[in-house]
């Protein structure tokens, strides 16, 4: 540090550049430059920390299809149906008394004759005893009439009695053979009682719940349960007259010649959980009239019921078939979107892109949906992945939703052929 003489004469003191310090003011013009530069500065920074990874484009949906199949396939005719027996024998007692015991178990099969309830029968066993002493007693006096008309009769001949005696002895053998008749009806009587006291099923079926406990006082109103013949068992169905009209000839031959082979058969039996049932049946009875408020007839198909599978009481479809439709367009019915009522199906162009189509549907067969417009033979149509393919659609341009959304295509497979085809 260096000391010298300033201007005014004294000594000029010489200081430390660096702990020298300086203010710099700036015009407000320069301000406001500087203050848009940070603000620029600090707008990029904060867009590079926030800076977004682009989305990954997406992914084609992987599809399975199928070719839409050709064939000739029947044409059937459904009415909803009702099962019963064709035979329900309702189960009451034919005497009064004080339910003992059930024989049975409820909801089981049981035979014709078997035991299914007893009745207190000591009542029974004290009036066929008394009877029985009642047909004793009666024979006791016939034979006493029979030795009195034995013993007179030689005495009239001789003139020793009068003949008044003999007849008095006839009309006492007459009436006293008439009391041991009916004492001996009674008897039976009793001892139908007394058989009636235990109730056998009168045919072979299946008994129901009993509606009668031990202990009840049962009587001949008494519903005690129900046993129905359940095989085979019978599914009834109401169709309208014109169709009744259209086969009458054939039903009415068959009523008159008792020749089933007129009406249909191989009549098939779609069950509620819409299985086809194993066994085929066959119509066996038309009702005598049309129901006036519903212009219907009632029917009734007979089917094969040996395991007791078809119980009565169950509703169902009968299925009949009326003719034949040629080269008919099938594919799975999973491959079909109903939209309001409206069908449509996503095929596969020929540049492998899926494009949404309206198509028109008839019956179902089995698996397969009948397509009757919209379609041609050969054509691959999406079966599983359609949900994929339109939420594709969905996020992607309008143009290539028409061109067709590109896709991964693989072989579609049924479920019985996915598990080996067994």
């Amino acid at each position: 540090m260096r000391t010298g003489p300033d201007s005014r004469g004294g000594e000029l003191q010489m200081k430390n550049p660096c702990s020298c310090k300086r203010s710099v003011v700036l015009s407000a013009p320069a301000q406001r430059i500087v203050a848009v530069l940070a603000l620029g500065l600090a707008a990029s920074l904060m867009a590079a920390c926030f800076k977004k990874e682009e989305a990954p484009k997406p992914v084609p949906p992987e599809v399975t299809v199928t070719e839409v199949k050709q064939q000739d396939v029947p044409n059937h005719i459904e009415w909803v149906s009702q099962l019963n027996g064709p035979v329900n024998a309702d189960i009451t007692p034919k005497v009064q008394g004080y339910l003992l015991k059930q024989d049975y178990q409820n909801g089981f099969f049981v035979k014709q004759g078997q035991l299914l309830f007893e009745i207190d029968p000591r009542p029974f066993v004290a009036t066929l005893d008394q009877d029985k002493a009642q047909v004793a007693v009666a024979q006791a006096n016939l034979g006493e009439a029979e030795k009195n008309v034995a013993r007179d009769t030689p005495l009239v001949a001789q003139n020793a009695i009068p003949q008044k005696q003999l007849d008095t002895d006839l009309s006492s053998l007459a009436a006293n053979q008439a009391q041991v008749d009916a004492a001996k009806a009674q008897m039976v009587q009793a001892e139908l009682n007394l058989g009636w006291t235990k109730v056998y099923s009168p045919i072979d079926g299946i008994a129901g719940i009993a509606n009668s406990q031990v202990g009840d006082l049962v009587g001949t109103t008494t519903k005690m349960t129900t046993v129905s013949r359940v095989n085979p068992i019978w599914a009834y169905f109401n169709i309208n007259e014109s169709a009744y009209l259209a086969n009458a000839g054939k039903i009415n031959q068959a009523i008159r010649t008792g020749d089933r082979r007129t009406v249909p058969r191989n009549i098939e039996y779609i069950q509620a959980n819409g299985e086809t049932y194993p066994e085929k049946g066959e119509i066996i009875f038309v009702n005598r009239q049309i129901a006036s408020q519903t212009g219907t007839i009632q029917m009734a198909a007979e089917f094969p019921n040996k395991d007791a599978i078809l119980r009565p009481g169950g509703f169902g479809r009968v299925r009949i078939e009326t003719g034949v439709t040629q080269n008919a367009l099938l594919i799975p019915q999973p491959a079909v979107i109903e939209v309001q009522s409206q069908y449509q199906v996503i095929v596969l162009n020929a540049e492998n892109r899926a494009v949404i189509r309206p198509v028109k549907v008839g019956d179902r067969f089995g698996t397969d949906w009948i397509i009757t417009e919209g379609l041609k033979p050969g054509e691959k149509v999406v079966v599983e992945g359609i949900q994929r393919v339109q939420m594709f659609a969905a996020a992607a341009p309008p143009a290539m939703v028409k061109e067709g959304i590109p896709v991964v295509a693989k072989p579609y497979m049924p479920a019985a052929a996915a598990l080996g085809g067994n």
